[in-house]
């Protein structure tokens, strides 16, 4: 079973692939562009916008991804385009939340002023967005595509987990 989450920065992603990853004891793969930032050692805002001048960095995050993914027969993948990155997926899952919510998990994070962060987070949304259009014509605010679409605002990270482990489990013995 390949399980694929994605949503936008401060959903969750990241903590909630890595709690159903760990329940299922499924490998995770969660290459992103704070990842390859890390990488190059440049600092992961600085690095945001060198991608807005460079379809480089959105091709081989993408592309790593998914090699990395298809490689495991079983696997959790948590990016922002994992559920349409991996067609191939058993479950594919969208996570949302509020702007202000993510912005303040963001804060969390990662500090700073609130304003600030609400800022960089509704920059980086369309930024996302337009470069995901433009490279792949993918518009990443349309879950359509999704099995299980959940409202992470008012979860913590541990019920959401198990709201996706539970359907996965539930797949698995229907096969």
């Amino acid at each position: 079973m390949r399980i694929a989450i994605s949503g936008k920065s401060g959903c969750g992603n990241t903590t909630v692939s890595q709690l159903v990853s760990e329940a299922l004891e499924y490998p995770m793969i969660n290459f992103t562009f704070r990842t390859l930032a890390e990488e190059k050692h440049i600092e992961f805002w600085e690095f945001c916008k060198l991608a807005e001048t460079s379809d480089e960095y959105d091709l081989e995050v993408d592309r790593r991804q998914v090699e990395m993914a298809r490689s495991f027969d079983n696997c959790v993948l948590g990016s922002r385009l994992a559920i349409w990155m991996l067609k191939e997926a058993d479950l594919k899952v969208y996570l949302t939340a509020s702007i202000e919510e993510r912005a303040n998990r963001v804060l969390k994070r990662e500090g700073g002023d609130f304003e600030e962060r609400m800022r960089q987070t509704d920059m980086r949304d369309k930024n996302d967005s337009a470069r995901y259009k433009r490279l792949y014509q993918i518009d990443n605010s349309d879950a359509s595509i999704a099995d299980l679409v959940i409202d992470t605002s008012d979860k913590d990270p541990q019920s959401v987990a198990q709201i996706i482990v539970n359907e996965a489990k539930r797949r698995i013995s229907a096969l």
